[in-house]
């Protein structure tokens, strides 16, 4: 991996911690998820339309087939991921969305793109899958001593990390096989995520209205940082195979741990910073195997 494709990793790596910290704060349902996915593709408007202009890409119907997807693909992802941060910690959600849903992509990756990463790629792998077993309570899971809400936290980071694995590939087919520029299809499928929700953001407009008016800071920045994060993700993948940049992204793991311990004073901080060095050392030798 380049240090160009690096650097864009990790910058999007602090944006994608910083806009779950902010949706953690919140915590809201499908009106949030719909407020700001509809206020993202009004800030990116002039520059996807500048990027229209310049480049003018030629976008086939398979090409718009694959926006359709990935708005439908994320959306699912936006409204699980916000189900598990209302019934469990940041500390823990994240770090289990971001770390199975590189390992999935890596194994997938191999099979569908016939990527080759190393014996020390397979090895940080493993690392992960360890990492995440301490996350969801390590030992205790043998007994069966979480908490209901516990178990249903680690179900709905496990389903998410199933989901970030799914639009990898999807996203990944797009932009390096299809060629629609990043910026272009971030802001189209923000757009398709924004219309397929609109049902129920109309049903539940009072709710709307509500994170509007007392939500409307965190709103703007999680619209904001979303889709930076993203796009710099996609530049990436671009010209690196998914093998390598989906599990160096997860740099953003440690970054979520230490915020959800640092600013919301969540519990059990030790276990779960332990958890997640162990889970970055994992990434690092994915990344760089």
């Amino acid at each position: 991996m380049t240090l160009f494709a690096l650097g864009l990793v990790v910058a999007a790596a602090f944006a994608h911690a910083s806009w779950n910290l902010f949706a953690k704060k919140v915590g809201g349902g499908a009106a949030f998820v719909w407020l700001f996915g509809a206020l993202s593709p009004c800030i990116y408007a002039p520059l996807a339309l500048s990027v229209i202009f310049i480049q003018q890409p030629v976008i086939s119907r398979l090409g718009f087939v694959f926006i359709l997807g990935s708005g439908a693909l994320h959306l699912v992802y936006f409204l699980v991921l916000h189900r598990g941060y209302k019934v469990g910690d940041l500390s823990l959600v994240y770090p289990l969305a971001r770390g199975t849903g590189p390992m999935l992509s890596t194994v997938l990756a191999i099979i569908i793109f016939t990527e080759r990463p190393s014996p020390l790629a397979l090895c940080g792998a493993a690392l992960v899958v360890v990492s995440v077993f301490l996350l969801a309570g390590g030992r205790r899971l043998l007994h069966r001593t979480l908490s209901p809400q516990g178990n249903t936290a680690i179900m709905f980071g496990l389903l998410t990390g199933v989901l970030i694995a799914s639009y990898t590939l999807w996203d990944k087919h797009a932009v390096s096989v299809l060629l629609i520029p990043p910026l272009v299809f971030d802001w189209s499928m923000n757009v398709v995520r924004m219309v397929l929700l609109a049902p129920v953001a109309l049903r539940n407009w009072s709710d709307v209205t509500h994170h509007w008016q007392h939500h409307r800071r965190e709103a703007l920045l999680v619209a904001t940082l979303s889709s930076l994060a993203y796009i710099l993700v996609l530049t990436a993948l671009t010209f690196s195979p998914v093998s390598y940049i989906a599990p160096a992204r997860e740099i953003s793991i440690l970054i979520g741990a230490v915020m959800g311990a640092t600013f919301l004073k969540e519990g059990d901080v030790k276990r779960r910073l332990a958890a997640t060095s162990l889970m970055v050392l994992g990434v690092i030798a994915l990344a760089f195997g």
